[in-house]
């Protein structure tokens, strides 16, 4: 790979060389490859400060431990935050206050019973998409005078496996289909929605058979989810302030970081 626009950094008078960046290079994807070796040489730079606070403080690692450098590197970050760093950890008091503002995202999903028939069409067939759109609308409207009928006509039309099952899709929960159906009828209330729902397999007519709404989930069986969350979160800001400081204290030539947007210290 060419080194071009590649910069040579020092850490404290350790270079990290272009071919190193361009290396690092293939673990951090990104939309440009400038985007790219900024993540990169900022990874590295980080690595190099922190084998080198390990050295000050005489802590080393069983490299033969891990699979790769990064792994290393991470192994190396616990150790000086363990060592340097007093994270508190959450107190109940706080896990119950977040409980209390954040009720809503403690909410068991909901569950639906649907029946569909699909019409199929390719996303790229503009001229399916709008046979399939006008076939599902005229479905939609015999349903609405023959509601029973609708068994017959998944057998008939439908271009999905559950046509065997007069088109019934079972119990389903949040994340089982692709978003924009789901979209459609978590929103939609029991019995025939009247309209073609869209999804990237073509039009479906769907009709909503049950729905049981999420529930408020106990404090008590999420305490220790929100304890994990909580922690975590005091820990990542931990880790990024240590990391700062770091960079803060260190001779850096070649690389400027933008403290803010860093992905690293975010």
């Amino acid at each position: 790979m060419s080194l071009t626009n590649t910069p040579s950094v020092t850490v404290n008078d350790i270079v990290i060389s272009p071919a190193q960046i361009d290396a690092e290079m293939q673990y951090h994807p990104a939309e440009s490859r400038r985007e790219a070796m900024i993540k990169a040489t900022e990874s590295l730079i980080i690595g190099q400060l922190l084998k080198q606070r390990a050295a000050d403080l005489n802590l080393t690692i069983d490299m033969a431990r891990f699979s790769n450098e990064a792994q290393a590197d991470d192994a190396l970050l616990s150790l000086l935050i363990e060592k340097e760093v007093d994270i508190p950890k959450a107190s109940k008091a706080e896990c119950e206050h977040f409980y209390q503002q954040n009720k809503t995202k403690f909410i068991s999903a909901p569950l639906l019973e649907v029946d569909h028939i699909l019409i199929a069409s390719a996303p790229e067939d503009l001229e399916g998409r709008e046979h399939s759109k006008q076939l599902a609308q005229q479905l939609i409207e015999q349903l609405v005078q023959q509601p029973d009928q609708f068994a017959y006509l998944a057998r008939q039309y439908s271009a999905c496996p559950s046509k065997e099952t007069s088109g019934n899709l079972g119990q389903i929960s949040s994340g089982q289909t692709v978003a924009e159906f789901e979209k459609a009828i978590f929103a939609a209330s029991e019995g025939l929605i009247n309209y073609p729902v869209e999804s990237r397999f073509g039009h479906h007519i769907v009709f909503v058979r049950r729905k049981v709404d999420g529930k408020q989930l106990p404090y008590d069986l999420v305490a220790k989810e929100i304890e994990t969350y909580l922690n975590n979160k005091v820990e990542h800001k931990a880790i990024a302030q240590y990391i700062q400081i770091l960079i803060g204290e260190a001779t850096i030539d070649g690389f400027a970081f933008d403290q803010q947007n860093s992905p690293l210290v975010q």
